[in-house]
């Protein structure tokens, strides 16, 4: 038996898992928040550092083999020729890039040229975006900048204890906005569209390649993104889809090839066993539940869910369009949420909640349908987030997304993640694991949901949703577009 360990740095804390090598079992775990605001856009990554060894202490690491790393996407840190920060790390959440994505769009001549080259279109968070913020908004640091990493690839190269070589994996590079999935290399003209000036980018490695090995003998995996990571402690494969409820909401799900969409509704990233992550996002998920039970003077969304089962299926003719924000799935940024089929029998609290499930859970199978009808399979969907663990969610999810419907059990999938990759790694170099096949880790404990005899009923609350969609934005939502 081995040990390997999973780091996971969010953008609020850093946990780490100890794992088994050959059963994937949990032996430890450590947890320490990040000293920084929740809400910065931009950070000294040293409190990255001061985090993790906080999450180590009291002997944690103790016989570790390996670590695999797994941290928050979309950051960027920009370093001069020394390998000094030039400023503050960008995090994901920075929205300040959001002019400058329309001017990458327009500089490379559109929105398919951009899916074409890359998988996705220019969006704020995207490392590539803010270059060209950078270039515009800060050119005195632009210039100096000589090297771009993510947050993976730093505490990775920190690890290692900054040697000249710098790594990062397929799935952190594909969120980048200049390396491409569908050609496995980069597209070093968009940097320089982007800063203006070419500069060095960190070596992608493979699924089961190792980063390097410390001065004490400690193997550090290729690490990745957290979206790949968690999927990756998931055991997802193909056939499956991952929805998350958040305030906002993504589908994902694994397929055999990057999808390139002109649309912009789908952001082709790589996983981190060689295969491929599309995602479809929707702006508008659990903010739509928590609007309505603050509406309807409730307490939370336990409250909410009981009293929308007190409804039945189609919420006696009652619709919700959850675009509260604007929405994403279709692209309407300037709209608002729709409200349609009030009759007299439809207004009361019970209906009204039963629609706030069921809008958000349609809006969800929309963006399903945008993989599906690029010819990405889904056989199962995995349900992640709070509340995913709702009554109302469990009972309407598996007709309405036409497939079964896995909940699994709360734990740190994405440091599962990092943890399964260290164990391939460490494997892979010592020759009890092929580079083509990573260890068959135990599934997450999970709570498996049928859609049966509803599923007639699904698709009938989901005609209605679609009907009241198109009417209202006609045109708008054209999966097969």
């Amino acid at each position: 038996m081995g040990i390997v360990a999973g780091l996971d740095s969010s953008s609020a804390f850093t946990r780490i898992v100890v794992c088994d090598t050959d059963t994937g079992a949990v032996l430890r775990q450590g947890y320490a928040p990040h000293p920084v605001e929740a809400k910065a856009t931009e950070v000294d990554p040293q409190v990255w550092l001061l985090s993790l060894g906080e999450a180590a202490t009291g002997g944690l690491l103790e016989g570790v083999q390996a670590i695999g790393v797994s941290a928050q996407q979309h950051g960027l840190l920009a370093m001069d020729a020394q390998g000094n920060l030039v400023r503050p790390a960008l995090l994901g959440n920075d929205k300040r890039a959001q002019p400058a994505a329309a001017d990458l769009i327009d500089a490379l001549g559109g929105r398919q040229a951009w899916a074409e080259a890359v998988g996705s279109v220019p969006q704020a968070a995207q490392p590539v975006t803010k270059l060209r913020w950078m270039a515009r908004s800060e050119a005195d640091l632009a210039r100096r900048v000589a090297l771009v990493m993510q947050p993976h690839d730093w505490l990775v190269w920190q690890l290692l204890g900054r040697p000249a070589r710098r790594t990062t994996d397929r799935g952190a590079a594909s969120g980048t906005g200049y390396w491409s999935a569908g050609s496995g290399s980069y597209r070093t003209d968009l940097v320089e569209l982007a800063l203006g000036h070419r500069c060095a980018l960190p070596e992608v490695l493979g699924p089961a390649e190792a980063a390097g090995t410390t001065p004490e003998g400690l193997l550090i995996s290729a690490g990745t993104g957290e979206t790949m990571a968690a999927a990756f402690g998931l055991g997802v494969g193909v056939g499956d889809a991952v929805v998350s409820l958040g305030a906002s909401g993504s589908v994902m799900a694994v397929h055999h090839e990057a999808l390139a969409d002109p649309s912009g509704m789908i952001t082709s990233f790589a996983d981190a066993t060689g295969m491929h992550l599309p995602v479809v996002h929707t702006l508008n998920a659990v903010r739509a539940l928590r609007g309505t039970a603050e509406l309807l003077g409730l307490e939370g969304l336990e409250e909410l869910s009981a009293l929308a089962m007190k409804s039945t299926p189609g919420s006696s003719g009652l619709v919700m369009l959850p675009y509260l924000e604007g929405e994403r799935t279709p692209q309407l940024p300037h709209t608002a949420g729709t409200l349609s089929g009030l009759r007299r029998e439809s207004m009361k609290p019970e209906h009204l909640a039963r629609a706030a499930f069921e809008g958000m859970l349609c809006s969800l199978a929309d963006a399903m349908d945008v993989l599906r009808w690029r010819g990405v399979e889904v056989r199962r969907v995995f349900l992640l987030g709070a509340a995913a663990e709702l009554h109302a969610v469990q009972a309407a999810a598996p007709a309405i997304f036409g497939a079964q419907v896995v909940v699994p059990q709360p734990a740190d999938y994405a440091a599962l993640g990092a943890a399964r990759q260290a164990a391939w790694a460490l494997g892979v170099s010592q020759g009890t694991l092929s580079p083509a096949a990573p260890p068959a880790w135990q599934g997450a404990a999970a709570q498996i949901l049928e859609p049966g005899e509803e599923l007639a009923v699904g698709q009938a609350v989901r005609q209605q949703y679609g009907a009241t969609r198109d009417q209202i934005h006609p045109g708008a939502f054209n999966p097969s577009s």
